[in-house]
């Protein structure tokens, strides 16, 4: 297992969390703004046809076909507003973020089973672990021996002649 791999890939997998959150965020804004117009026009569609049955009440039918007419198209016009509110995002930028969000998960759970297996290796042979380790203790314990005996060595005659 190596750490800077794991830094690397969760480093990689928040990015991609970031993006893929901006992406949905900045589709449902657009989407909500595009529902709130629609409802707008709506309550405007509403309005028309209310005004429009005031007006068979009390104008000519011209007057009143002209408002029912204004009315039936912004409710049209809302309908078609809120279908493509409800269109789901660009299906490419959110592809790609979801394809390296995965390939990061996986490379993650790549390195976790390497360190259960570490782990699990170190726990049924526990020397196996520490060989590594104690190999180069080993050899810097012998380099200070023989400097140790060496200094010793270059002692002893100076101390015999005084």
């Amino acid at each position: 297992m190596n750490t800077e791999n794991v830094v690397k890939h969760l480093r990689l997998l928040w990015r991609t969390d970031r993006i893929i959150a901006d992406i949905r965020l900045r589709h449902l804004l657009t989407g909500l703004g595009l529902r709130a117009f629609a409802a707008l026009i709506a309550a405007f569609g509403l309005l028309m046809l209310e005004l429009s049955a005031y007006f068979a009440l009390v104008q000519i039918w011209s007057a009143i076909a002209a408002a029912a007419i204004l009315g039936t198209a912004n409710f049209a016009i809302a309908a078609i507003l809120f279908v493509l509110a409800g269109r789901p995002p660009s299906g490419r930028d959110i592809e790609l973020a979801n394809e390296i969000h995965g390939a990061s998960i996986e490379a993650l759970q790549l390195e976790a089973r390497a360190l259960q297996a570490q782990m699990s290796g170190a726990v049924h042979h526990p020397l196996s672990t520490l060989v590594p380790v104690l190999v180069p203790l080993i050899a810097i314990i012998v380099r200070n021996l023989r400097r140790t005996a060496k200094d010793s060595a270059a002692a002893s005659p100076a101390e015999a002649r005084s």
